[in-house]
């Protein structure tokens, strides 16, 4: 793939390019409705095509938090159209490096030196390269190195991209502004922090001492020495990213190992820790030759409030959502139920969410979980889907929900797919609280 020379880094610019991708969208509507009018056995499949094939183009170019929305929504399988998603994924492992001059320049500016006067060895081509920064391979002292460059401008245009992108956002999902203001604002906090590398290292040293004991799993050492604001430097890990992984070993006892290192390591997070990495794609799980899970990335970590805690898992417990009573109570909590709703509404909400929490939840209800068949994920989809077209739901969906759901379901829901990837069974109850039925 060819190196970029630079990325639009001023408002005006990166504005220029989403705005002109909104009226290709504009454009692409336009010729479908025309096409309908002469034929109307068309499906969308056309039109999400073209619009996935412009929206994707403009964010590549645009990298940082706009690449990262594209990402992140790969991610949400009972969301978007197939178009999207195959578009989409691969802002995770397909996006045009930096040039070789534009990388000197970064370390110039963020470590005062070259690359090739810091370490003994530099690749000047990227081995990687995704939303918010690239990675170069490195050697020092006889150590094997994995060095992250974050792009010009990411940090500093993350609140001008959302505002840009969230209008095409709402389009697509066909929200209104004031349903998602809370949850746009909860993503920029959290791209935010992925832009800060030093928290990022900070970050990283913590969750691998807490998580050091867990049979399994390996971490990266980091250099601080090597790290600044916008470089990240770490061993480079040996092993095959998951997705390869399980390509060749799904449904073996070897993936059935790597599944429950993988369910031990986010349940001990979230039940202990009440922090988790809430990254989940693929490209930040490897496998090694000793069957040890790898686990890279603590940029997004996200953490849980006690009174969030509390009531987010009192959904799977038996004793709550089979008492229509205690659900309303633990939906008010979430803030998914508000005192403002009628009597009728708030029976109506009890149904709709008995039902979704009744499917969420059922890993966590059961000693041990299939999640290799797709009948469970099918029906997720269509759960989805059918509350998506719901009338009456839709107009009570404004906004309804703590903001702290967005992290916390998309990292539960990248876990399952991991976990359906590998074909695998697990153990489900390691690391919860005994007062949890």
């Amino acid at each position: 793939m060819k190196p970029i020379d630079r990325i639009p880094t001023s408002k005006i610019q990166r504005a220029s390019k989403i705005v002109g991708t909104g009226l290709k969208v504009g454009s692409n509507y336009l010729k479908h409705y025309g096409e309908k009018l002469r034929d109307p056995s068309i499906d969308r499949s056309g039109l999400d095509q073209a619009n996935a094939e412009d929206i994707y183009n403009t964010l590549k170019s645009l990298k940082g938090s706009a690449l990262k929305a594209a990402q992140m929504l790969s991610m949400e399988k009972n969301l978007l159209p197939q178009a999207y998603l195959d578009k989409f994924s691969l802002s995770q492992f397909s996006v045009p490096p930096l040039s070789a001059p534009l990388v000197n320049k970064t370390f110039r500016k963020y470590l005062g030196k070259d690359p090739t006067e810091l370490f003994d060895d530099f690749d000047p081509e990227s081995v990687a390269a995704a939303s918010i920064g690239q990675v170069h391979r490195a050697r020092k002292d006889g150590q094997d190195l994995a060095v992250k460059i974050q792009y010009p401008g990411v940090a500093d245009s993350i609140s001008s991209d959302l505002a840009l992108v969230k209008p095409i956002a709402l389009r697509l999902f066909n929200l209104s502004a004031n349903q998602v203001q809370h949850y746009f604002e909860e993503v920029e906090t959290k791209l935010t922090e992925e832009t800060n590398y030093r928290l990022e290292l900070q970050q990283s040293q913590e969750m691998a001492t807490a998580c050091a004991h867990l049979p399994g799993l390996k971490f990266p050492r980091f250099y601080p020495e090597f790290s600044s604001d916008r470089i990240l430097t770490m061993e480079w890990m040996d092993g095959q990213q998951i997705s390869q992984f399980a390509k060749t070993h799904a449904g073996t006892p070897q993936a059935e190992q790597i599944g429950q290192y993988l369910w031990d390591f986010y349940m001990y997070q979230i039940h202990v820790l009440h922090k988790l990495h809430a990254d989940p794609h693929p490209g930040n799980f490897m496998v090694n030759d000793e069957q040890q899970l790898i686990v890279l990335d603590f940029g997004c970590v996200k953490a849980m409030p006690d009174a969030f805690y509390q009531a987010y898992f009192e959904l799977s417990q038996e004793s709550v959502f089979n008492d229509p009573e205690r659900l309303q109570k633990t939906l008010f909590k979430l803030e998914i139920i508000r005192p403002t709703d009628s009597p009728e509404n708030i029976a109506y909400l009890t149904d709709i969410f008995q039902e979704t929490v009744r499917l969420i939840t059922a890993p966590a209800r059961t000693p041990r979980f299939d999640f290799s068949p797709n009948a469970y994920f099918q029906e997720i989809t269509e759960l989805g889907q059918r509350y998506s077209t719901d009338p009456k739901l839709r107009k009570l969906s404004d906004g309804r929900g703590s903001p702290h759901f967005l992290y916390v379901n998309r990292s539960f829901f990248g876990l399952y797919y991991l976990l359906h990837e590998l074909q695998v069974s697990v153990d489900t109850q390691t690391y919860l609280p005994s007062h949890f039925d």
